[in-house]
């Protein structure tokens, strides 16, 4: 079958993509193993010792990154719906985490213990139709917010992922009640054309 002109575009645009090509040099499963970089290098979320959980993690380009900074004293748990390769200090868990069995594990694997940050990089599977797609984006990060109010510590962090649009400011609001300070970032890797940034929230209000 013959790829549209948005496919072909698409695919033209990935394979010459420089972030693309420097995460196979650097050996990194995605090229928003680089947002994540630069997200921390400003706002200093990951410190060695912290339990980090990271949402929609597959293929693992943030577990990747996580994990180092942490160390063996830090703790990471990972969750997703599609599959993950293992990464060493990795804890992943595969399932949906809204329902009660994957998240009764997610919850077992912290061993009752609070968290200093979570993170998400979750996007829904895209239908083209942006009304639709941006209501499934809003959804997602709702899902990450609450997973965040359950299980962060007072004063954790928060980033995720949010796309501009229907729904964006009444979520940053949203946000805004749990945190004591909201910031938006938008990673040089993260594309122009692109209605994604990222909201980093810090100082978990408990």
């Amino acid at each position: 079958m013959a790829r549209s002109k948005t496919s072909k575009k698409w695919m033209d645009e990935h394979v010459n993509d420089p972030y693309v090509k420097k995460a196979q040099i650097d050996g990194y499963r995605s090229r928003a193993s680089y947002k994540l970089i630069e997200i921390n290098e400003k706002d200093k979320l990951i410190r060695p010792g912290s339990i980090v959980m990271d949402l929609g993690s597959a293929p693992g380009g943030w577990s990747q990154i996580v994990a180092p900074l942490v160390g063996d004293s830090g703790t990471v748990i990972a969750s997703d719906i599609l599959p993950m390769d293992g990464i060493a200090g990795v804890t992943f868990i595969q399932g949906d985490f809204t329902e009660e069995a994957v998240y009764d594990e997610i919850l077992s694997s912290l061993d009752n213990k609070k968290v200093d940050l979570v993170i998400s990089d979750m996007a829904p599977n895209l239908s083209g139709v942006n009304a639709t797609d941006q209501y499934a984006s809003i959804y997602l990060v709702e899902l990450a917010l609450d997973m965040a109010r359950n299980v962060l510590k007072p004063g954790g962090s928060f980033c995720a992922k949010v796309f501009q649009g229907v729904g964006y400011e009444e979520y940053s609001k949203d946000v805004r009640s749990s945190f004591d300070k909201v910031l938006v970032r938008k990673p040089a890797a993260s594309r122009p054309r692109s209605r994604e940034v990222y909201l980093v929230a810090k100082g978990f209000k408990g």
